[in-house]
């Protein structure tokens, strides 16, 4: 039953009516003559306090709210992919055809298309024993993606009827008959509550890496396959641009994107850029995989708190399919301060800096609906669920306290330095303060996969690294001079991990990915070259014509060679490190 109220009260987003008994916790309501969308948050008695997802000018007490009697849920079907939505799942392109460019309030706009049809095949049949997640058929959505129709959880039954062919996303492909003799219609689309994480078997161990082609990612601070990350960095350093390369890259099959209160010209990027950049994997538009979630900064605050909710939400329907997804986030502080905002209207007693107390766990929330899963269904099938969230830390500063809450929940931390961006130095993750506790887990597989001594190249590199900087305070008092011939070689190599190995271009076409073939043949080839200089040290070679010596340049070159050639190209330059050094000791010896 339908509850309908009056309005006594109107704070900015937040909305409070009285007669509202009958309603129930996070029901939809429409909101005034404009049929406002909002979300009750809390229930006093009869008064409900409602989360108002648009602008709420205008609103005055005694006008009329009426309740839906449902959550706020999403549409899961054909129709996903490709799609632009805003933070409650209205196609921003279907609204525009329909009001223009101006957009209006109380705008009611189905999620998917209602007139479109899809070619269903059927890969079950009538007679057939089906529990919730079975797939009973398919639609190819793109020429990339193909849906997997199954059936909603919390459903067993016999299938009765079930038929190939064209339909909507409403009309009937399928009827089950459960147990007490129900007839349950199964339709293209399903409904799922974007609070609720959608339900799996059981979660399975993340040993598995997502691959990105990112060198400081993969080889440096890796993410499992169903892990979480967090990007903080102050503005400026780079976290948007990083996780575009992760959308781009990622070994995952569907992209998610959300723009959580980002600003407009961000979201233009993603929205010129997606549709038209050729997507490695498939050869098609990156678009053909991508599900985007625009809510920008001019947005009503409030409906950033409910983006999140709706891009996990389909995330999760794309992961129950079997497949990899990776979900971008940009960015959770945004949507903490939709929380702080709205903490703030409901007067409850603050946390620090204002944030909500229960801000932690409201992100654990969100972050725990990762995972790499087996999930409903009865032909033990597997996915992936990835979420990296950015962080947006007030002039940098990470003690603030959604990065901490951040900090606390994900096990990989890519922090964003702006002294490395100010040089020009990207991906701008601070080799130093960074960590991914994927390692372990994770680093069997890249000595299995990738080679066998993967990971004691990466540990090498990264003690290199922690001496560099040890070395560098000395150098900052006392200057280079004062560093003995090996330490002063120790720095060069340092040197080169970083500008040869760590930086990467983005925007450079065979720099912005680099395979793990390619990754280590990088490493092998910094680290070979140090090993020789030490042995060549040790036999009498001057360090100044050592680190000059003219294979250094094309060392650092390589990340610049294309991936067919790179094999070609490291094995003339371990010629040419032999060659050299062995020039440089005989002419030592002719003196």
């Amino acid at each position: 039953m339908n509850s309908k109220g009056i309005i006594s009260k109107v704070s900015g987003p937040l909305v409070i009516a009285t007669g509202m008994r009958d309603a129930n916790m996070f029901d939809v309501v429409r909101v005034s003559k404009h049929g406002l969308i909002g979300e009750i948050i809390e229930m006093h008695g009869d008064k409900a306090s409602i989360q108002v997802y648009e602008e709420t000018s205008g609103l005055g007490p005694g006008e009329s709210v009426e309740s839906t009697g449902a959550p706020l849920s999403v549409e899961l079907g054909p129709g996903l992919i490709a799609s632009i939505y805003d933070g409650i799942q209205r196609p921003l392109d279907e609204i525009m055809a329909k009001v223009g460019t101006n957009l209006e309030r109380g705008v009611t706009v189905p999620s998917l298309d209602r007139n479109k049809k899809w070619i269903f095949n059927a890969t079950a049949k009538a007679g057939d024993k089906v529990q919730g997640g079975d797939i009973i058929g398919t639609v190819q959505e793109t020429e990339v993606v193909t849906q997997k129709i199954m059936i909603p959880p919390g459903i067993i039954g016999e299938i009765v009827s079930i038929k190939s062919g064209e339909y909507t996303v409403t009309d009937t492909v399928a009827t089950v008959k459960t147990a007490n003799n129900e007839k349950i219609d199964i339709q293209l689309m399903q409904k799922w509550p974007v609070r609720r994480g959608r339900p799996y078997k059981k979660k399975l161990p993340l040993d598995i890496p997502l691959l990105t082609g990112q060198r400081v990612i993969d080889t440096v601070f890796p993410i499992a396959k169903g892990g979480v990350a967090a990007i903080p960095g102050p503005f400026g350093s780079g976290k948007t641009v990083v996780q575009h390369q992760l959308a781009k890259w990622a070994s995952a099959d569907i992209i998610v994107y959300i723009g959580c209160g980002e600003r407009g010209n961000e979201m233009t990027d993603v929205l010129n850029e997606f549709p038209e950049l050729k997507d490695a994997r498939t050869g098609a538009s990156l678009m053909q995989r991508t599900v985007l979630i625009a809510n920008t900064s001019d947005m009503p605050v409030a409906a950033r708190e409910a983006s999140i909710y709706t891009g996990i939400t389909i995330a999760e329907y794309f992961r129950d399919q079997g497949y990899t997804v990776a979900l971008m986030a940009d960015s959770t502080s945004r949507w903490a301060e939709a929380l702080r905002e709205m903490s703030g209207r409901l007067e409850e007693m603050p946390g620090e800096e204002g944030y909500p107390a229960y801000l932690g766990s409201r992100l654990a929330q969100f972050y725990e609906r990762a995972g790499y899963v087996e999930t409903l269904g009865s032909d033990n099938r597997t996915g992936a669920l990835s979420v990296i969230g950015a962080v947006s830390p007030p002039g940098g500063d990470i003690s603030e306290p959604v990065s901490q809450a951040t900090l606390r929940i994900v096990k990989v931390f890519w922090g964003l330095d702006s002294s490395l961006a100010y040089k020009r130095h990207f991906p701008a993750i601070n080799w130093l303060t960074s960590y991914s506790l994927y390692l372990d887990s994770v680093g069997e597989w890249f000595n299995k996969n990738a080679a066998p001594d993967w990971m004691e190249l990466r540990t090498r590199m990264m003690h290199m690294l922690q001496e560099e900087a040890e070395l560098d305070e000395i150098v900052k008092l006392v200057g280079m001079d004062a560093l003995s011939a090996g330490d002063r070689l120790k720095m060069e190599a340092a040197r080169s991990i970083r500008e040869d190995f760590l930086m990467q271009d983005a925007f450079n076409d065979v720099d912005t990915y680099s395979s793990l073939k390619k990754q280590y043949i990088m490493m092998k080839l910094v680290l070979t070259f140090y090993d020789k200089a030490v042995d060549a040290l040790n036999k009498g070679a001057d360090i100044d014509k050592l680190v000059d010596l003219p294979v250094r340049e094309k060392i650092g070159r390589i990340k610049y060679v294309e991936e067919k050639d790179v094999r070609t190209q490291a094995e003339s330059i371990l010629t040419q490190i032999d060659y050299e050094i062995k020039e440089l000791l005989d002419a030592r010896e002719d003196i």
